[in-house]
Parts: C-alpha cells; structure tokens; sequence
C-alpha cells in the first residue's frame, strides 16, 4: 500500500511539473478586430516596442490576392484569396473589371505555416478593386464561416474543411453585387449567423449558425452598403447595429425587429466602418463615420433604445473613416480620414480635430485618399499596419502620436489613386502577428 501511495505521489508530482513546464496557449483572433472585434490585443508577455532587427519571422508562405484578413484560433490559421486565370486587375474606382478565377479557403498550420486543407470554387467577378475577397474568416464552435466577394457564403468544419452548408445571396436573396463586392464580415450571435445580405426586404439576414436555416430577415434600402453587422448594449436592451447605404438602424439580435433608426448616408453608398460606442461622464455614445465627410455622435438614451444626434461632422471636424474603422479611447476618437489620408484624434464632445499625421499611414507629408492604417490597442499601446507594409507601435494620446518603433514587414502588392498600397487587417494571436498581401501570408513572433 505505502508503494501505491508513493508511486501515485510521484505520479501526480511529475503531471504537475509537466504542466507547469507546458507553454501557455495564446489567445485566439477569431474573427475581424479579434475577439468581440473590441480591436483589443489583451496578451500578456508581448514585446512593448519592436527590435531594431525587427521581430523575428517565423514563416512565410504564398498566398493569392485578397483584402480579407487572417483568424487565427488555437494552432490553425484561417484565410481567403483569389486565384486568378484569366483576366487582367485594373483598379478602376468607377467600374468594374471582369475576371476568371477561383476563390479560396485556406487552412494552415500555424506554427510552421504548413497547409493542412484548402477549399475553392469556381467565381467570376466583377468588381472595383478586384484582387480577391474582403471579409476576414469568421470561427466558432469548431466551424469557419467565410463570405466571398461575390456574395459565396460558406460554412465549413473548421478541422477538416468539409462543406456544411451555404448560400448565395445572388441567387437566393436576388442582392446585385456592390461595385466594391461584399464586404460585411459575417458575425455569430449565440446559435445564429448575421450578414448583410441586400436585395427587397433582406438587408440584413440572420441564419441558423449550423444548418444555415433563415431565421429572420430584414430591410430594404437603396443599396445595403459594406458595414459589418455590430452588437452593442444601451439602455440595458442588447442592440444590433445595420447600417446601410440610408440609415443606421438598431435591431432586436433575436428577431430583427426594428429598435429606432437614424438617417446617415455616406457618399457612394460606401457605410463601411463599424459604429464605435463609449461610456463617457454625460452618458452613452455611439459614433459612426463614412466618406463624403458624413459623421455623427449619437447620445444612446439610458432609459429606453433610441439615440439622438450630439453633432455632426463638418469640413474641418470630425474624422471620416472608410477602410479601417476608428476606436475610442476615453474622451478621443482615433482614426483615418478618407479624405486627407491622415491619422486624426478628434475630441469626443466637441468634434474638434486636436492633431494629424500621415507618419502611420502613407508616410508622406502629402494627402491622399484614403490613406490607411489598421489600429489595434495592447495595454497603453497602439499597434498599427500602414499602408506601405510597415507594422508599427506608438502611443496615441490627446496630446499627439509618439512612435516607438517600426519594421517593414510586408511589399504594398495592390494600387490605389497611383499609390502602392496594403490593405489587410492583421491578427494578434499567440503572441504573433498574421498579416497578408497579394502574395504571401507572414508570421512574426511578438513574444518578450
């Protein structure tokens, strides 16, 4: 008995060792902006500024065309493209050019960047900006969700890649493809799916996450815009955000039945960026921009759904964000404006603009259109990926933007008004950074 009790002993000390020797799994990156797509890095043991060296690079490998970001989740990385085969990519911003080729669903390893399964179909396009699909891979509960360019919606086992079920929004929902493609990233709320779909009545869709079942349907506008669905909490009633090409409309999660809608229309029909709320000292506000310098500050009520205007952008106020949506960080807005190019903190209650710089953006003194950086929050940092294929780190604060440090992680592959140009959101997961271009998908190590 007394050898049972030691062996079992030693048994239970060795298991506890093993544990304790075990490197902790990273967080996930699920989805677009991460978890809750908060745009929050919440790792701990995460370098605060890059080596001069840079950080190191674990691995590349090649990929196809593509705006659409990486999720990660556990040791799988998750990412759409297009393979092109016939056709040649002019981005026109007032027409569409014509392409043959196949959109992908790509699998990989992510500690060695290995592929472990891919899934394609067939997918002429046509489309302005044509390099491939928009909307970054969505997983959850052991299932990817993915939705093309064309408007391909696709469920697929996260493990192996079998088709579970999907939809077409042109032929089942009769929506025409935006001049930009569809755009939305799909968003799971508990047992069902949510997209912007477009067609008469069916703005916005809800499915059954895993059989892809209609749940409920709602909306028409005059186009249904690019804005991907957003859940908030006010007035203690859980909300769902659709902005269309119109309005921006609150919706019961459940049911789609309508909370209270407020008139903002973009330029172009281009509702792009995720609507952005903040508790401040004189109550709840949601703040939503687009380009043709259309903004406003919303006051949620406290007692019932409903929201009110606190102002609206004018030329010289506000930020108007298009390709990568803006964050609150106590009482400032930090984002791109679409017509300066310029990174911009604005002051919350007043709408006035406190500082610019291009630095993170197209890193040239000059303005350009739709000047982009993607920015997430680590602790009292901000990490960013300009345009040109830097990632950066810097600290933004009322009193200005202050840069730590930067490395050149990935060639611009794409074009934009004469400028080379990446647009693709990264993925903060397991203590790396995921980013694409056209051509490869990169990991570095962001480990202390």
């Amino acid at each position: 008995m007394r050898t049972f009790a030691t062996s079992r002993l030693l048994l239970l000390a060795t298991s506890i060792v093993s544990l304790v020797a075990l490197p902790s799994r990273g967080d996930d990156w699920p989805q677009w902006l991460g978890p809750h797509r908060l745009g929050r890095w919440q790792e701990t043991g995460v370098v605060q500024t890059i080596p001069d060296a840079g950080l190191p690079v674990l691995w590349r490998v090649p990929v196809q065309g593509g705006y659409s970001g990486p999720a990660v989740v556990g040791n799988r990385v998750y990412l759409t493209d297009y393979m092109r085969t016939a056709g040649e990519l002019a981005n026109d911003p007032n027409g569409r050019t014509e392409l043959s080729g196949r959109e992908r669903v790509l699998c990989f390893d992510a500690t060695d960047g290995s592929l472990i399964w891919k899934v394609e179909d067939d997918c002429p396009y046509a489309l302005s900006y044509a390099s491939g699909p928009r909307c970054t891979p969505t997983v959850d509960d052991g299932r990817v969700y993915t939705l093309g360019a064309e408007g391909h919606l696709l469920c697929l086992d996260a493990e192996t890649g079998e088709r579970l079920w999907e939809k077409n929004f042109k032929t089942d929902y009769d929506a025409p493809t935006p001049i930009w493609g569809f755009c939305a990233h799909p968003l799971v709320d508990g047992e069902q799916l949510i997209c912007v779909v477009g067609g008469e009545g069916s703005v916005a869709v809800s499915f059954n996450k895993k059989t892809g079942e209609e749940l409920w349907r709602h909306g028409s506008a005059s186009e249904a815009g690019y804005c991907p669905p957003t859940i908030i909490e006010s007035a203690g009633v859980r909300q769902l955000l659709i902005w269309d090409a119109d309005n921006l409309n609150a919706l019961v999660p459940e049911t789609g039945k309508p909370l209270w809608s407020q008139p903002l229309k973009p330029g172009y029909g281009m509702s792009i960026t995720a609507p952005r709320v903040a508790d401040t000292p004189d109550g709840q506000v949601l703040f939503a921009s687009g380009i043709g310098r259309v903004a406003a500050l919303f006051r949620l009520s406290s007692d019932s759904p409903s929201a009110s205007v606190l102002w609206r952008g004018e030329p010289k106020t506000a930020v108007y964000s298009a390709n990568a949506t803006p964050f609150i960080e106590g009482t400032t807005l930090y984002g791109c404006d679409c017509d300066t190019g310029f990174l911009t903190a604005v002051d919350l209650a007043t709408g006035e603009r406190l500082w610019e710089t291009s630095a993170p953006t197209m890193g040239t003194e000059r303005r350009g259109k739709h000047g982009t950086a993607f920015l997430v929050r680590h602790g009292d940092r901000t990490w960013l990926m300009s345009e040109t294929g830097d990632l950066i780190v810097a600290r933004l604060s009322p009193a200005g933007y202050e840069e730590l440090s930067r490395m050149h992680l990935l060639e611009p592959t794409n074009e934009c008004f004469g400028r080379e140009v990446v647009w693709s959101h990264p993925a903060f997961a397991n203590r790396c950074i995921y980013a694409r271009n056209d051509q490869e998908l990169v990991c570095v190590s962001a480990a202390e």
